[in-house]
């Protein structure tokens, strides 16, 4: 068995069948035989250097996989279109005109398309079929990007819904199944048999033999070459015709092709299946960055460092919508922050937005979404289609784009100046010190469990954090207090407020290296009580 998987890594897959026009709006799938053996060749012409010697072992495989039908394992998918009016070059009345072109396209999403050839190749064709796959780049139209791997012999089938050629007394499967019509090969040897019986009968025509027991005059030769022309001489010619060169010569179907009836679920192509909300992501990420930037470049005309709390309420509401989509999203999501009876979660797994000044300027650039139970697929795609959010004063809107995603530690090393104070945030240390002013949770008492340090040393507890073997309140008038002076401390997106309205500067000190981010108090998930390690 030989079976390669494809993945399309922008969840479409553009082709039209042989023999019908674009405009038709149908769509080839799964994609045909021929059509994989014709992009198995490209792929040698562009890559692997075969303009000027195809090598012996190319044309083994492409007759091996031409002897017979391949079976499909196809991924849920549905079907869709784009419209759009081509110029035609040509003017009408002082405009030029156009023609309105439909684009249909399939829509397997993250699902992954198995082939199976029945049949075993030698070591040298299938290590050449597995460099094929590697460098396939598309198939179908140039937008139809697709990442081939070659599965090993001993791989049990993939999932999907099975997909094979009807043949005669092959299994009828019923109700609910269809049959669509895919362009194969006839196989190189049935391909030289019909080719042959097809000359012979073409050059046995009374114009094309020479009068009597005359002899072929240079005339009727080149008559009788022209007659031969349209029928190239092998499969792998066949293959290898452009389209233009086909029709140009009067065929309507290639030379050495089949039209195979093939068996596929009635529900193959759904025109309205569920949305796909990211066909590549497939594993939780423990954060996600994003660049925040203002059409017109000016950095200083970004948030002040002061509006951490909003910037962040803006970017987690705009993120939590696009995640429902309009309608009440599910409980229990990381991004929510609720769990399945819509009772806030407890342990501070789930989201936290921290607004970042990453080149130091006094303004906000960027956004860390952090969770450290990660972000599963769909809070990843709410996510990322995060496009633009708003600030107080400004005079539009700023963009926000993604600029990084994974692990905290793979984040830090991205270019400093971004990377190092990024790294501030998030690696181990025993000295930290207040990024953003902290707010107590609960009203500061002199004695017991709410004391300031009491609040702290809780807050460090619920996070599964050490105790802080020392903790040192700033003064008022010191520097580091200075600018949180300037700060939003309380919550207007329905939030509760702070229970009471005042704020610290903090240094805490632990006995061994304790990573972070480290972010405590009041609306901690939203930026405030953000630390930075004093001594990476």
């Amino acid at each position: 068995m030989t079976t390669l998987a494809l993945r399309f890594p922008a969840g479409r897959y553009h082709a039209t069948p042989w023999g019908h026009h674009v405009n038709e709006g149908i769509v080839e799938w799964p994609p045909s035989p021929w059509r994989f053996l014709r992009a198995f060749i490209s792929v040698g012409h562009a890559t692997l250097g075969w303009d000027d010697v195809v090598p012996e072992v190319a044309r083994r495989l492409v007759s091996a996989l031409a002897s017979v039908p391949p079976v499909y394992m196809l991924p849920p998918a549905g079907v869709g279109h784009t419209r759009h009016y081509m110029p035609l070059a040509v003017l009408d009345g002082g405009r030029e005109k156009t023609g309105l072109v439909f684009d249909a396209f399939a829509r397997p999403g993250g699902g992954v398309l198995s082939v199976t050839w029945p049949v075993d190749l030698d070591p040298e064709a299938r290590a050449l079929l597995g460099a094929l796959a590697a460098r396939l780049g598309y198939v179908g139209r140039a937008e139809s990007w697709v990442e081939a791997e070659l599965l090993p012999v001993a791989t049990a089938p993939l999932p999907g819904v099975p997909c094979w050629p009807s043949l005669p007394g092959g299994q009828t499967p019923g109700r609910g199944w269809e049959q669509v019509s895919l362009l194969a090969p006839i196989g190189a040897d049935a391909y030289a048999r019909w080719r042959e019986a097809e000359v012979s009968a073409l050059l046995a025509q009374p114009d094309l033999q020479p009068a009597g027991k005359g002899k072929l005059t240079p005339a009727l030769k080149k008559k009788r070459d022209q007659a031969v022309a349209p029928y190239p001489p092998d499969l792998w010619s066949c293959l290898t015709t452009s389209t233009s060169s086909l029709q140009s010569a009067g065929w309507s179907q290639p030379p050495g092709s089949q039209r195979l009836l093939y068996w596929r679920r009635t529900d193959a192509l759904e025109v309205a299946p569920a949305p796909v909300r990211h066909p590549g992501i497939t594993s939780p990420v423990e954060a996600v960055l994003l660049a925040i930037s203002l059409p017109s470049g000016n950095t200083h005309a970004l948030p002040p460092a002061g509006r951490v709390l909003p910037q962040a309420e803006l970017l987690h509401r705009a993120a939590v919508g696009l995640l429902g989509r309009g309608k009440p999203v599910a409980a229990g999501s990381e991004l929510v922050g609720r769990d399945e009876a819509g009772l806030p979660l407890k342990g501070h797994r789930h989201a936290h937005v921290l607004p970042l000044d990453l080149d130091a300027d006094g303004h906000l650039d960027h956004a860390l979404f952090w969770a450290p139970s990660g972000f599963g697929p769909e809070a990843q795609m709410a996510i990322r289609e995060l496009r633009e959010t708003w600030t107080k004063g400004g005079s539009g809107t700023l963009r926000v784009a993604v600029a990084a995603a994974g692990s905290l530690a793979s984040l830090g090393g991205l270019p400093d100046p971004w990377g190092a104070n990024l790294r501030k945030v998030t690696d181990p240390a025993t000295v930290w010190r207040s990024a953003t002013p902290f707010v107590p949770p609960r009203h500061v008492k002199e004695r017991g469990a709410n004391t300031l340090e009491g609040q702290v040393q809780a807050e460090l507890a619920g996070r599964g954090l050490p105790a802080a073997a020392g903790i040192r309140v700033f003064d008022r008038d010191e520097a580091l207090n200075a600018r949180f002076r300037h700060f939003v401390l309380e919550r207007s997106r329905g939030g509760p407020p702070p229970p009471v309205r005042c704020w610290f500067g903090l240094e805490l000190r632990f006995k061994a290296p304790v990573p972070g981010p480290i972010c405590l108090g009041y609306a901690a998930h939203c930026g405030l009580g953000r630390m930075e390690a004093a001594d990476v």
